[in-house]
């Protein structure tokens, strides 16, 4: 059977480990990346990206293989054709599959007709590449992993990414919500060594290594848009709020960002920010990840 990756916890913590440290040899010696000649990768995308279709392409052509990208627009998967039977198809032409989905069932049907490895690009539930790259960010920050993250805003993919990055990589996550938008309740049961639940952003943010946030509003939530800019009201990620985390917290934002909703230019633009590098690592661990799965 293939191994898959649709979240953080497919792998075991000492993999994972081996993913970031696998990652920052590869981005620190490109001579040295390992040859995917022949390969290819299919790339699903229901929703629209920037950073996770660049870097896997990018990663594809470096590494000496090819990425096809498929829209719905491109596949019969538009017209209607079952995901059990395009994965089938697929997964007899190409080394590996890459599926972002609104749906995160999407994604576990790929997976479970695949005959190679199937990649999570996001879904409406988890987010496990882009944590990744945060890890490693951090990681080459501090040489060590954090001992407490911040999350501020939305209890959505992102923040449900971070409760299972908590539990796999030891460290202990602040989640600070507005009432009605906590993550997924049987999540913070599973997983409630790790996590503590917070009311204000200022409470959340003391003592953090790290302090991370997301868009108020993500992929098909555009007609809630004007409700949730008035119920997040007082969780934008400001310089007040980064003083009162640790003085060399640093602060990560998955992007792309609203500036002045969820966090604010100065502290986007500012010493604290490695938000330019955090989007950098998708490459550098995706390197790793495709290493790993299609060698």
């Amino acid at each position: 059977m293939p191994r898959h990756f649709l979240t953080l916890l497919d792998f075991s913590p000492d993999e994972l480990h081996h993913l970031i440290e696998r990652a920052r040899f590869l981005k620190a010696h490109p001579n040295k990346t390992p040859s995917l000649n022949h390969k290819v990768l299919a790339m699903i995308f229901e929703k629209s990206s920037t950073r996770t279709r660049v870097s896997f392409e990018t990663a594809m052509v470096q590494m000496g293989g090819h990425a096809i990208f498929l829209s719905p627009r491109d596949t019969q998967l538009g017209r209607g054709e079952p995901i059990r039977d395009t994965a089938r198809v697929l997964s007899r032409m190409a080394n590996g599959i890459l599926v972002r989905a609104h749906l995160h069932q999407t994604l576990e049907e790929f997976a479970a007709y695949s005959k190679v490895p199937v990649i999570n690009a996001l879904t409406d539930t988890t987010h496990p590449c882009q944590l990744l790259a945060d890890l490693l960010t951090f990681v080459e920050r501090r040489h060590r992993i954090p001992i407490q993250v911040s999350w501020i805003g939305d209890g959505n993919n992102m923040c449900h990414t971070y409760i299972h990055a908590a539990h796999q990589f030891g460290f202990k996550l602040a989640i600070a919500t507005p009432p009605g938008y906590s993550p997924c309740g049987n999540l913070l049961k599973q997983f409630a060594n790790s996590v503590t639940l917070f009311e204000h952003p200022e409470e959340a943010v003391m003592g953090a290594d790290w302090v991370a946030t997301d868009v108020w509003t993500s992929m098909g939530q555009e007609r809630d848009e004007a409700k949730r800019r008035n119920d997040f009201k007082g969780f934008e990620v400001t310089e007040a709020i980064m003083q009162r985390a640790k003085p060399d917290a640093v602060f990560m934002h998955c992007l792309p960002a609203h500036r002045g909703e969820e966090v604010s230019d100065a502290v986007i633009e500012g010493p604290q920010s490695v938000v330019w590098e955090e989007a950098e690592n998708r490459l550098h661990t995706q390197k790793a990840l495709l290493e790993f799965l299609l060698l």
